[in-house]
């Protein structure tokens, strides 16, 4: 009876305190949820220190310790930045940061002779301070995450000076972009009326399209190095299988990622049909840094691979190179160019704005509920913004999460239909070993507890993705 009496006398607090409570119990069973999967994963990378029989053929005893080592470092920073980041934002509801960053913000425009009545330029001062807030207590985090974790493991290329510079550009083109996109939309939320929710979502569709559409062209270009393919064979191959498949490809670039990471990537943009691919220098066999450091010195006779010389170590001067040949990256495209074939871009595309529309819908209903500023110490006044990150942060937190949990499942489907798409393209072979070298070149661990992959991983497992590929059936 003592029991259910303390439970009982919990739902005697005002319904304030319920929300905030629910939020800050939400928010730290996540966490331990979070926790209690990565220490599974943990688990993995601590006691798995051989090479398991079936995964003997595909990778050497040397890349697979890396690679484990990687993972192992990559988990802890992850742990300890999670709990920082947890008891960070509970100590921010807590002591009303919140509210106290919005007074600051409307004493700092106060200043500048701007009353209550200017609630948007009170909001971008308060997003400003906040982003700001969020640069500096992330730095520390994101310097240790690069120049020790990514440094040790060989993949970080930055100096502290590009570090800071490219930092600081970052911060200034999100400002550039945030605040203009805020107020607008803050501006249509204040004007539009009843259906209001209607033409923000709108907004949002069409700023989201136009991001994407600019990104690579003026935006990307702002932090890389973006350069055409040269003419040359992989450039007509890439062109002939576009056009096999239908895909409107305009231009080919090469993006010089090296000077930042030895990590590699490839992606298309565009729409309609304006398409673009853009390929990392990493993922290019020809192209990688890495493989001019490591030709063999000047005066020492060429190696003639396959004469003399034993499969073993054969394959280990093989697995020296970083990158793929051009079959391979082909094949990678192939899988690339899989997921527009098969409309996983439109889809998911569609997804979004579905969702998005959705909460833009439900912020109009919850909006007017003056019980949710309360929550969080907002008792005078309900600013547009306050509402705009209550109900889409906190009060939208678990349904998010297993929207989440959903595109992953659906993400690993669209995943094995664009492997099956190249492989009908005759790319099998040659994708199957592209996956194995950008698997060892990203030091990914090919072994993975079941219930931490099935949560968190967009992609499937490496070795679920070979075995579909020497599968003889067709998807």
């Amino acid at each position: 009876m003592g029991m259910w009496a303390s439970v009982d006398t919990m739902w005697d607090f005002p319904v304030e305190k319920r929300i905030f409570g629910a939020v800050l119990l939400f928010s730290w069973t996540v966490y331990l949820w979070e926790t209690f999967l990565a220490q599974r994963q943990r688990r993995v990378y601590r006691t798995t220190t051989h090479v398991p029989p079936e995964l003997e053929q595909i990778m050497d005893s040397d890349t697979f310790e890396k690679s484990r080592l990687y993972q192992l470092d990559k988990s802890t920073f992850s742990f300890w930045s999670g709990l920082y980041s947890v008891v960070e934002s509970t100590l921010i509801l807590l002591f009303g940061g919140i509210p106290y960053l919005w007074r600051l913000s409307g004493r700092v425009c106060g200043s500048a002779g701007f009353g209550p009545e200017y609630e948007i330029i009170q909001s971008l001062v308060f997003l400003l301070l906040a982003t700001l807030y969020s640069a500096l207590t992330g730095l520390p985090w994101s310097l240790y995450n690069t120049f020790v974790i990514e440094e040790k493991h060989g993949f970080n290329h930055q100096t502290l000076e590009f570090f800071m510079k490219d930092t600081i550009k970052k911060f200034t083109v999100t400002q550039c972009i945030l605040l203009p996109v805020s107020s607008l939309l803050l501006y249509i939320i204040k004007i539009g009326g009843d259906y209001f929710f209607i033409y923000a979502w709108l907004f949002t569709l069409v700023v989201s399209l136009v991001l994407v559409t600019i990104y690579a062209d003026y935006i990307a270009p702002l932090f890389d190095k973006f350069t055409p393919l040269p003419e040359g064979k992989l450039k007509q191959e890439i062109e002939v299988m576009a056009k096999s498949i239908d895909f409107p490809l305009t231009k080919v670039y090469v993006v010089e990622g090296s000077k930042r990471s030895s990590h590699s990537n490839a992606y298309f943009y565009g729409f309609f049909k304006n398409k673009r691919i853009v390929l990392f220098d990493t993922l290019l066999e020809e192209y990688s840094v890495q493989n001019k450091d490591n030709q063999e010195e000047p005066g020492t006779e060429p190696r003639n691979e396959g004469e003399g010389d034993s499969e073993e170590i054969r394959a280990k001067v093989k697995n020296k190179k970083q990158g793929c040949k051009n079959e391979e990256v082909l094949a990678v495209l192939g899988h690339e160019l899989g997921h527009w074939k098969l409309g996983h871009t439109i889809k998911n595309i569609i997804i979004s704005q579905i969702n998005s529309f959705l909460c833009f819908f439900l912020f109009a209903v919850l909006i007017g509920q003056k019980v949710l500023f309360a929550a969080f110490g907002f008792y005078d006044n309900q600013p547009t913004l306050i509402g705009l990150l209550i109900i889409f942060q906190f009060i939208f937190s678990p349904y998010n999460e297993v929207l989440s949990f959903g595109l992953t499942v659906l993400s690993r489907r669209f995943e094995f239909q664009a492997d099956a798409f190249a492989k009908k393209l005759g790319m099998a072979k040659d994708l199957y070993s592209a996956l194995i070298k950008l698997n060892k070149d990203n030091l990914g661990f090919p072994v993975s507890d079941w219930l931490f992959s099935t949560w968190h991983y967009s992609h499937p497992p490496l070795l679920e993705r070979l075995q579909a590929l020497k599968d003889k059936k067709q998807d």
